[in-house]
């Protein structure tokens, strides 16, 4: 089983994907709403948002996402209800991804050693997305 975290966003799914990409890497897959059949009636403003948004993050995982369309009644709530937990294999990863995801946004707990053993870290990223980085020592 492969765990493929779907994000929603309201305007910024591509926007953020592209700031995601440059701390991931891979080839990021973007499809506009424009390009499904059915949405020629939508409006001008919702064409060109983002239908589905698709990064490699590793081990055959995606990161993925859409934009909320506000004429079909999609409604984005933000909150600390769903975080992304990454793993990285190293501490050295998880410094990297910990500094260059967190940059612009808001640090819950810094990036250090816990009293579990592990050196961990979340935040909330300039997007809105919760983040965890959590190094296994052991």
């Amino acid at each position: 089983m492969v765990l493929n975290p779907y994000l929603n966003f309201n305007g910024k799914a591509e926007e953020a994907f592209r700031f995601y990409q440059t701390v991931f890497g891979g080839e990021l897959f973007i499809q506009k709403m424009s390009e499904a059949p059915g949405t020629e009636n939508l409006p001008e403003k919702e064409k060109n948002l983002a239908m589905h948004v698709a990064l490699p993050i590793g081990n055959g995982q995606f990161l993925m996402a859409s934009d909320c369309l506000e004429s079909q009644g999609h409604v984005l709530n933000q909150g600390n209800n769903n975080y992304i937990s990454l793993s990285p294999d190293s501490r050295e990863e998880a410094r990297r991804i910990f500094d260059a995801l967190s940059a612009g946004g808001i640090i819950e707990m810094p990036l250090d050693d816990m009293f579990w053993g592990d050196y961990f870290g979340s935040f909330k990223d300039k997007y809105g997305i919760c983040w965890m980085i959590n190094y296994s020592n052991k």
